[in-house]
């Protein structure tokens, strides 16, 4: 008999909204897997039972009653410990300030709250989210299904975590410089980057570097596709947004799976100039795997010759680091930063508006100069990440620059997406002889989310 954890998102919220299963019955089952895993898995920080199941149960009550159901009506998820949820604690994955229990929904839980979604919990992240591990100094780190001894990645390593465990069909993420996208590839699902603009809630306007956008973590991309219609019901009140679908849905793209596309290859890093940045051969075997895969599917792939300016990885760092300089950290709490965050934090600090300027103008230049390449392909591909999936550790074993450095080198293809605020979607296609899954990612033309679910749902049908 199917465990509930082993349907699919969507085949859960059908059976909810026909009412062949409960919302309490649901949210017993993810709560005691959350219960039994996550003692050895790190992925919650906290799990909010008694709030869940009132939830669970008004949820029932409201189907009962014959109201009209909310397009994720019953389904469970958990936020990101980064993402404030009335009556839970955010801790931002730091030891430097206090938790807050938030006395309301941040915009993202709002959404996914009126969507239906029912919280479980939060999910563990590394600290303010400004890295690609989920470890800090507070909780147990968040550690990969595939291999225990291994990280999840990050920032929303902690929710990846649960989703490829099964503790969880499904979960929103943020993504910085591939906080999605990494933890996915790392873990084995399907994590896609909205186009900047095309989340309200998480739209990548509200950062200095108009990096930061909010998208799902999945096991399939029709579960991708029905959480991103979740995440892009709710009011827009900025100027610029992503292009509209003209009443498509993201899940109908996913279930359609139509499409042949030109898809540019490339290996290519814009950190390369500063840093040895060299793909692993089994980054390399998930690449050539998701090549034959994507030809066998139709698709036209080619060698994309591209070329980055050199100076992206200082301007990067810059931009990205910023906002550690105005964090409200008391002075006599800095020392319970980690290395990196503090480190970060006195530079940025130091570096003034001149400087700052200059590099957020080098990183638009990048945005418009790198689309245009793109723009003779309908797709670029590259490796997900750099290398198979880290050690816990292994990025805090040295000081703050070499961290660093090794989260570059880890994940070389995925902030470039960021800064040119380009649509892009994580999958796997290669499982290794030690059961680690190793994937690729799909950048899209500007709006193009659609087209991306399409081709990642074309290789679940005919991998």
């Amino acid at each position: 008999m199917t465990e509930l954890h082993e349907l699919s998102a969507l085949t859960l919220r059908n059976a909810l909204a026909r009412g062949a299963i409960g919302a309490r019955e649901v949210t017993e089952h993810f709560l005691r897997r959350i219960d039994a895993l996550n003692p050895q898995l790190g992925a919650f920080v906290t799990v909010t039972h008694d709030s869940a199941l009132a939830e669970a149960d008004a949820a029932d009550t409201r189907r009962r009653t014959g109201d009209p159901l909310p397009m994720l009506h019953g389904l469970p998820l958990a936020h990101k410990d980064l993402t404030d949820v009335a009556g839970v604690r955010t801790t931002l994955g730091t030891a430097a300030l206090d938790p807050a229990v938030a006395a309301e929904d941040s915009p993202l839980a709002a959404v996914l709250r009126t969507a239906g979604a029912i919280s479980l919990g939060k999910t563990q992240v590394p600290e303010f989210g400004l890295s690609c591990y989920s470890e800090n100094l507070i909780a147990p780190p968040a550690r990969n299904p595939l291999d225990l001894a291994l990280s999840p990645g990050g920032s929303s390593g902690g929710s990846a975590a649960a989703v490829a465990a099964g503790m969880l069909p499904f979960a929103p993420g943020t993504d910085g410089g591939g906080s999605v996208r990494i933890p996915a590839a790392a873990t084995g699902i399907v994590g896609l980057k909205p186009n900047r603009g095309r989340v309200p809630a998480g739209s990548g306007q509200a950062d200095l570097g108009q990096f930061v956008v909010a998208g799902p973590l999945a096991r399939t991309a029709a579960d991708a596709g029905l959480l991103l219609d979740a995440l892009v019901r709710a009011p827009n009140y900025r100027a610029m947004s992503a292009a509209s679908r003209n009443g498509r849905t993201f899940l109908d793209a996913a279930l359609r799976a139509e499409g042949r596309f030109r898809i540019g290859v490339s290996t290519v890093s814009p950190f390369s100039a500063a840093l040895d940045v060299a793909p692993e051969t089994v980054s390399l075997e998930a690449l050539d795997s998701g090549i034959r895969q994507l030809q066998a599917a139709g698709h036209d792939l080619v060698e994309a010759p591209l070329t980055y300016d050199p100076r992206y990885a200082s301007a990067f760092q810059s931009v990205w680091t910023a906002g550690l300089a105005t964090a409200p950290i008391p002075e006599d709490r800095e020392e319970h930063l980690t290395d990196l965050t503090r480190v970060m934090r006195r530079r940025a600090q130091r570096r003034g508006a001149p400087e700052l300027a200059a590099a957020i103008d080098i990183l638009r230049q990048f945005e418009y100069d790198t689309i245009l390449q793109y723009s003779a392909y309908d797709m670029i591909l590259t490796p997900a990440l750099g290398m198979s999936p880290r050690p816990i550790g292994w990025y805090t074993d040295s000081n703050a620059d070499t961290d660093y450095e090794r989260q570059c080198r880890y994940t070389p293809y995925t902030s470039m997406v960021n800064v040119c605020g380009l649509p892009a979607i994580a999958f796997p296609t290669l499982t290794t002889p030690e059961g680690l899954s190793m994937g690729v990612q799909l950048i899209g033309r500007p709006s193009d989310e659609a087209h991306l679910l399409a081709v990642c749902a074309q290789l679940e049908t005919h991998p």
